[in-house]
Formats: C-alpha cells, structure tokens, sequence
C-alpha cells in the first residue's frame, strides 16, 4: 500500500521552510537564519542555498515576494521569499511526523528504562 504522506524533508529544506514560516526573508538573511535556529548544525554555503531555492520554487513549495523593504533598508539585487499554501502544508505535515517520532522514540526509552 502506498503512503500518501510526503518523504521527510532534509534538515537544510526543513530550517528553510521553518526560517519561511516566521516572515519573508532574502536569501543572504535565510542562510543566516537557518544557522542560528540550527544551533550552527545547518550550514547553507550559497550554492546549497540558492540549488535548494530554486528546487522549491520550481515544486511551488515557495515563491519569490514582490513585497520590498523600503528603498534605503534594502539591495535592489535582493530576493525575497515566502511559504506558498503548499510549502505550508510540507512544513505541518513534517512537523507532525517529526511529533510522532518523538512520542515513539520516548516511549521506547521509558519502556526500556523499566525494563
């Protein structure tokens, strides 16, 4: 039987989508963002960060904002993005698998721990 539950997502895709989820952010501000929610654990070098861009706006997981900043805050070179319905919806599913893996993993633990 096939799952209808989408593959779970690379840790560089899900800090992206988490980084998305709080606010539009140019990429130079993603790379940043992913490494300090990740604890450092995430590193984005700019060819891994604009490879994965470009790989979630091609599947519509995200979008390119036509929203700037205002002109003096802002590089007219800069491109900002944002979580489209379906990037959302990735972003919910992963983090309810990420839950149930949690509860399974700490069930097993206690269990173990009784043992």
């Amino acid at each position: 039987m096939a799952s209808h539950e989408p593959p779970p997502l690379k840790p560089a895709v899900l800090f992206l989508l988490v980084s998305l989820a709080a606010g539009e952010k140019h990429g130079y501000a993603l790379r940043k963002d992913v490494g300090s929610r990740s604890g450092g654990n995430v590193r984005l070098g700019p060819a891994t960060l604009y490879r994965t861009l470009a790989a979630l706006l091609a599947d519509g997981t995200i979008e390119e904002s036509d929203r700037r900043p205002a002109p003096e805050l802002d590089d007219e070179r800069r491109r900002y993005y944002r979580l489209t319905d379906r990037g959302r919806r990735l972003l919910g599913a992963e983090v309810t698998r990420l839950e149930k893996l949690a509860a399974t993993a700490r069930a097993v633990i206690l269990q173990r721990g009784r043992a």
